[in-house]
């Protein structure tokens, strides 16, 4: 046999086996993985469910579907407040809620959330990513087998919604308000009833009057909950959570399995929510209050000096007993207070200061 018949030969040999042998599946196509977030909202809401569409889009996007994540809203897989033990025990991947919300394994969770006559929106950024809170957090979640990132905020909240007025200290006593967190835990110290209650079930609540008060988000939120249809008095601004942060939580056993790129991709979802939510909050919260106000007929008011010098002293005393309690609380308490303490001076210098002259040459 010649050397060309040898070729010819080998050569239709090796094709016709390639023929009938089945075709590799690609190694991104055999790594894909469909992920389950839970939420503490209703899906799609706007806000809220909608930032957590965005992360699940933008980390399926970006993984080139390697990792498709499909969205569960409070209540379609778990209740709103079981989505941390869903995702503590790998019953769901991720959760995208409130840290509040969790409070019951640990206060210390509320401060990445939002606390009480605290830091703003700006300040609470600063201290997560720059001065130790990341790290805190990481800590406190990792106790549960969760890895914990920063996904969006609402900003500062409105007061809430309210059937009588506040006119003085008084008025708090007896009152049940829904208010979560160390809010809520202000609320009872200074007579009041706080109340936890998921967002989906607020309205019904002060509907029927199973409470007297309710505070949700601010005026773009609350519209859309429909709340001045059974509230007849909006408060703004509240005291409960100058910046109210939602979190992304990951179960630890699929963060470790993850490769280096896929946790980037997370990683950069989170934080990207984080700034395109706060700003559709603000695009959104002033045409909102001139609804509520023109077409809906809500009354506006703000607590007297009187009731937020009574609330800031409550919540001074609240965050002091948590801290007293329990050690992790303590250690982040003082990671909080202390870069708050230093901050604020800057704050005042900076931005309340140019707010103040912005509001004189409005006027000029």
């Amino acid at each position: 046999m010649t050397n060309k018949t040898t070729r010819r030969a080998f050569v239709t040999t090796t094709a016709a086996g390639l023929a009938a042998a089945p075709l590799a599946t690609p190694a991104i196509a055999q790594g894909k993985r469909e992920l389950k977030m839970v939420t503490g909202w209703p899906k799609k809401f706007p806000g809220l469910g909608a930032a957590s569409e965005r992360i699940a889009s933008g980390i399926t996007a970006a993984s080139d579907g390697r990792l498709s994540v499909k969205v569960y809203g409070a209540g379609e897989l778990v209740p709103a407040f079981e989505a941390f033990d869903a995702v503590a025990s790998g019953t769901a991947d991720m959760y995208h809620a409130a840290e509040y919300y969790w409070q019951g394994k640990s206060t210390a969770f509320n401060f990445f959330a939002g606390v009480p006559f605290g830091m703003t929106t700006a300040e609470h950024n600063a201290w997560v990513y720059h001065r130790g809170g990341q790290e805190l957090w990481e800590e406190l979640s990792a106790s549960f087998g969760i890895k914990a990132f920063m996904a969006g905020n609402s900003s500062c909240q409105a007061g809430g919604w309210f059937n009588k007025e506040i006119n003085s200290a008084e008025d708090l006593k007896g009152l049940k308000m829904r208010i979560p967190g160390f809010g809520g835990k202000v609320i009872d110290a200074v007579g009041g009833a706080a109340v936890t209650l998921p967002g989906g079930e607020i309205f019904a609540a002060l509907q029927s009057g199973a409470v007297d008060a309710a505070e949700m988000a601010g005026p773009w939120i609350d519209l859309g909950f429909g709340f001045y249809k059974a509230a007849k008095y909006f408060y703004n601004p509240g005291f409960q959570e100058p910046t109210s942060a939602e979190s992304l939580g990951v179960n630890m056993a699929l963060w470790e399995e993850l490769s280096a790129a896929d946790r980037e991709i997370i990683m950069l979802a989170a934080a990207r929510e984080n700034v395109m939510n706060p700003a559709d909050f603000i695009a959104n919260h002033s045409r909102s209050l001139d609804i509520l106000l023109k077409e809906h007929g809500v009354q506006l008011r703000s607590y007297p000096d009187e009731v937020m010098m009574v609330l800031g002293a409550a919540a001074k005393q609240v965050l002091a007993d948590a801290a007293a309690g329990d050690a992790t609380v303590k250690k982040i308490y003082d990671s909080y207070m202390s870069f708050l303490g230093e901050v604020s001076s800057w704050t005042e210098q900076s931005e309340q200061a140019y707010l103040r002259a912005r509001s004189m040459a409005m006027k000029a």
